[in-house]
């Protein structure tokens, strides 16, 4: 059940003026509403009633123009999420290269289905559309870092880690922080750890390198200036 008349709110003073501070980044402020939306998730955990005319009151805008954005894009959860969100690649590449088998094996082990939270809090699970990871497909995301080349059984482990405690570090990318840590990231607020980890493999630079060996360039950008030149040495 979504809690849409919830009253309760974490929203105080100072992350109205934190949403204020975002706001003020743009030169049109309603531009501002995706990385607000963000805050709101890492106080409340989801986009509630109350974040939303927060976010409303402050850009000047109807609270049906900020439920639009916030029910469009998928990354805002209108339900609590657990304090780590798994999601799973099923689209085409993925699921051909097994990520259907790691989301299920995922849903039998935690006993939960699609955007679903297991009874600890600790995990959401959800399926995904397109991770934009396809040279390491299959691919999982905890709060949105990399878990490349995933399997059944790797996949379990790392939720395992998490509903133990331990630290979990990403294929490519920083270790795991939690949901609303991440969110606040998301925001604007970064915390420091953005060159923590690796941030590419080697399937992702792979075409540079041919590119570089084959001495491939990409095309000189058709400018009226470079249209003019050529003209004037006779080759247009």
């Amino acid at each position: 059940m979504l809690d849409f008349d919830a009253p309760e709110t974490l929203i105080d003073d100072a992350v109205i003026d934190e949403l204020r501070l975002i706001a003020a980044r743009y030169p049109q402020p309603r531009s501002a509403l995706l990385p607000m939306l963000h805050l709101v998730q890492s106080v409340e955990g989801r986009v509630t009633p109350a974040g939303i005319e927060v976010c409303a009151r402050i850009l000047d805008i109807s609270t049906a123009d900020v439920s639009g954005v916030a029910t469009f894009y998928t990354m805002y959860k209108r339900r609590p999420v657990g304090k780590y969100h798994v999601g799973v690649c099923t689209t085409a590449l993925c699921a051909i290269m097994g990520g259907d088998e790691v989301y299920a094996r995922l849903q039998e082990h935690l006993g939960v289905g699609n955007d679903e939270t297991t009874e600890d809090g600790v995990i959401t699970l959800e399926h995904l559309e397109c991770n934009a990871a396809c040279d390491y497909a299959p691919v999982m995301m905890v709060n949105w870092e990399f878990f490349d080349n995933a399997t059944p059984d790797n996949a379990v482990q790392v939720v395992d880690a998490l509903q133990s405690g331990a630290p979990v570090q990403a294929t490519r990318g920083a270790r795991v922080a939690t949901w609303q840590e991440t969110e606040r990231v998301l925001a604007g607020f970064p915390d420091g750890r953005a060159d923590e980890g690796p941030t590419s493999g080697s399937a992702s630079r792979l075409g540079l390198q041919i590119a570089r060996e084959r001495g491939w360039h990409a095309p000189t950008p058709v400018t009226p200036e470079t249209v003019e030149d050529d003209e004037q040495k006779g080759s247009v």
